[in-house]
């Protein structure tokens, strides 16, 4: 029996028509508004030669390619920051220490909670008046930093704290210090699982690079905005919003491709870090010195 199966029972043969009909007329619906939407497209003259002749030019192309890789740098850039960001907040929100974690856990709360455009204008418009300026490029780097940080900050701690707690616990009877615990035993574990969350993550970021445009960063979004207005080409708005939407649908569709392959590489991969080893061991020797035990769980002061 499936898994699949376990979970509800099984659809008969009238529910197998109902859902074959309800498929179909679903698929239809779908099938007819695209429709009208490419038939608006051509009464209004979306396909006319002339707003799509735009890209013949180099110096559009040129531009369109600058905004792209605008784009992606501020992507990667926060990208970094964010991962970096998220993993010290983290490690600060598990400590054991209240001093340590409570202010991680106010900053977590407060980034998390300020929208991110809010955010890039505190930065790029607000911080002037109190003497500090920053670039479009930085203010949209240390936005996405923050907000993205702290939400990753929270995939971290729950990813970690997913692991079961015997895992560090055999870890702790076998000696190892809480370091090792973490790095050797913990994350390698958590990683594992919180992968195509965090992937997720970053591809919403990148979407997000496109709110820069307000802040005068020139990312993709604004050469488009830029570009719509030539009434030379009959502004071709359209036009430039379906390649520029194909480019982000593109970008995010290579992410999820490498999410699976990160994903299924290492569900395949048998591999075990040498601390994640002894402490698995440690593990099931505990567990049968707890049997042997009556089945008392070993507690131990680790």
């Amino acid at each position: 029996m499936s898994a699949t199966a376990v979970l509800f029972d099984m659809p008969g043969p009238k529910a197998r028509r109902r859902y074959l009909t309800g498929g179909i007329i679903g698929s239809v619906i779908l099938v007819a508004l695209l429709a009208f939407v490419v038939y608006r497209f051509y009464v209004t003259g979306q396909f006319d030669g002339q707003k799509w002749s735009i890209f013949e030019y180099q110096q559009v192309q040129i531009t369109l390619l600058l905004g792209y890789a605008n784009t992606l740098l501020a992507a990667a850039v926060g990208a970094v920051l964010a991962l970096a960001l998220g993993f010290g907040l983290a490690i600060a929100r598990l400590s054991e220490h209240r001093w340590v974690r409570g202010p991680a856990f106010a900053l977590v709360e407060l980034f998390r909670a300020i929208p991110l455009l809010l955010l890039m204008f505190l930065f790029y418009y607000a911080a002037p008046s109190f003497g500090v300026t920053f670039t479009p490029f930085w203010a949209v780097v240390i936005g996405l930093t923050l907000y993205n940080g702290s939400v990753l900050a929270e995939i971290f701690r729950a990813g970690v704290e997913a692991v079961p707690k015997g895992q560090s616990e055999a870890a702790y009877a076998i000696g190892m210090r809480k370091s090792q615990v973490m790095r050797t035993v913990l994350l390698p574990q958590a990683v594992r699982t919180m992968l195509p969350t965090i992937i997720s993550q970053l591809v919403v970021l990148l979407k997000d690079t496109a709110l820069g445009f307000l802040v005068t960063y020139d990312e993709l979004l604004k050469q488009i905005k830029q570009l719509a207005a030539a009434p030379e080409f009959a502004f071709p708005l359209i036009p430039l919003t379906i390649v520029g939407g194909s480019i982000y649908i593109a970008t995010c569709l290579l992410l999820a491709l490498l999410a699976n392959r990160l994903e299924a590489r290492t569900r395949r991969s048998v591999k075990v870090a040498p601390g994640a080893a002894q402490a698995a061991e440690a593990a099931g020797t505990a567990a049968q010195g707890g049997n042997t035990m009556g089945g008392v769980p070993p507690t131990g002061n680790l």
